[in-house]
This record gives C-alpha cells, sequence and structure tokens, in this order.
C-alpha cells in the first residue's frame, strides 16, 4: 500500500470547544490508485489530506506512506518527502501572482537545486502535458480559473511525484471547467502511474470516480470500487 492510515484522530480547538475531525479512520489506497474522498464541509476531507501529506500531525493513530510511519521521520525528512514523491493541488491555485506559469513551475525545482537547464526542459514539458505550452510567459492573472489550475497541477507533477493530493482542486471552477480539470487528472493518472487522492463535494464529480471514500463525522461511511477501477484515460462520464 502506498498510503496507509491506522485508527487515524484529529482535534483542533475553538477556545473551549474540541472539534473531532477524524475520529479512528482507516485507509488504504494502493500506488496508481484514483481516489475521491468525498464528504460535506466539515467532515474531515481537508484533514485526511493534510495528514497523508505530512502538512500536520495526528493526535492519534497512524499514518504511513510506502510502509514507512511518518511519525518516525525528523522534520528534514518530511520535508523532502513532501518535495520529491508528494504534490499538491489546491482549490485557491497557491500561484506566485508575479511569476509566470513557467516561473510557477520551475520554482520548486530551483528550491530543490535542480541545473537550470534540466528545470526548463521538465518545466516546458510539464506545462505541455496540461495543455498550456503556448502559455508559458503568462503571469495568472493572465490566465483563466481553469489554465491557472493547469498551472498549479503541472507545478505539482513537474519533479514526478509518486501521488497526487487535491483539495477540492474544482470548487473555484465553473462545472465545464471543473469536469476538464478531472479528466486531466485522470490522464494523468493512467499515463504516469501517479496515484491521486482528490476531496471534493461535488455530487458530479464524485459520481464519476473509479473509487469514492465517504466521510461523515471523520469516519468512514462508505468505501466503494478499488484499485482495480482505474479510470481508462478519461473518467465515467457523468454530469457536466
Amino acid at each position: 500500500m502506498l498510503f496507509q492510515a491506522l485508527d487515524l484522530r484529529k482535534q483542533y480547538r475553538l477556545g473551549a470547544v474540541v472539534i473531532e475531525a477524524l475520529r479512528g479512520l482507516d485507509l488504504e489506497v494502493a500506488r496508481g490508485e484514483f481516489v475521491v474522498v468525498a464528504g460535506p464541509s466539515g467532515s474531515g476531507k481537508t484533514s485526511l489530506l493534510n495528514l497523508l501529506g505530512c502538512l500536520d500531525e495526528p493526535d492519534g493513530g497512524q499514518v504511513r506512506f510506502g510502509g514507512v510511519d511518518l511519525a518516525t521521520l525528523t522534520p528534514a525528512e518530511k520535508t523532502q518527502l513532501r518535495r520529491r514523491q508528494l504534490g499538491f493541488v489546491f482549490q485557491s491555485f497557491n500561484l506566485l501572482p508575479v511569476l509566470s506559469a513557467f516561473e510557477n513551475v520551475e520554482y520548486p525545482l530551483w528550491i530543490d537545486g535542480i541545473p537550470r537547464a534540466d528545470r526548463k526542459r521538465r518545466a516546458e514539458e510539464a506545462l505541455a502535458a496540461v495543455g498550456l505550452a503556448d502559455r508559458l510567459r503568462h503571469r495568472p492573472d493572465q490566465l483563466s480559473g481553469g489554465e491557472r489550475q493547469r498551472v498549479s497541477l503541472a507545478r505539482a507533477l513537474v519533479h514526478e511525484p509518486l501521488a497526487i493530493l487535491a483539495d477540492e482542486p474544482t470548487a473555484n471552477l465553473d462545472s465545464r471547467t471543473a469536469a476538464e480539470v478531472v479528466d486531466l487528472l485522470a490522464r494523468m493518472n493512467v499515463e504516469r502511474g501517479t496515484t491521486f487522492v482528490f476531496a471534493t463535494h461535488d455530487p458530479a464529480i464524485v459520481e464519476r470516480a473509479p473509487r469514492t471514500i465517504r466521510l461523515v463525522d471523520g469516519r468512514v461511511a462508505e468505501d466503494v470500487g478499488g484499485a482495480q477501477a482505474r479510470p481508462t484515460g478519461q473518467l465515467a462520464q457523468g454530469h457536466r
């Protein structure tokens, strides 16, 4: 298994109130799967992705990545894991506004000390893969919402991670553009074998997923599909 969550628990304090985001959640995701984590706001989707992505620490239970307990890693090792083996896509895009699409995608490679020529090649290839070969020099404010999300995906893909965690990446897009972005994620899953864990509350996206894990009040309420039910270039057609 690539991801394993064992009796996972996470709490947040809001003044004197304790909010239980995750309540003993168990979950496994195999390498190469495309998994949608569904549920209403407050069901624990973002908390789960943050823990799987080594962005936060659980209050109980265990998260394993490739069989390694994340709690055993040093902060430096966790940073390297995020930089080289995981990619992240967010609903707010998280692009640097003063940088071009090319520079936004190149930036994590620069941080990682990749030589300039290799950075250029890999950033251009990643942007071409998401259909933005002709928009390299455009800044985020010169791009549509769908194009900005494609830049975000190219940035997540540029270092060829084992898995990408996408937190509500279509929430700020219209239904047609959202469907196009999801189809692009599915194509990357098939062509590159990249594992995707995709959080959403959009029922039109959920019904098109090969595997859906539904969260209710911080627990897995339903798990439909599995590693064998991968997309074949495009997710099953649903509402657009």
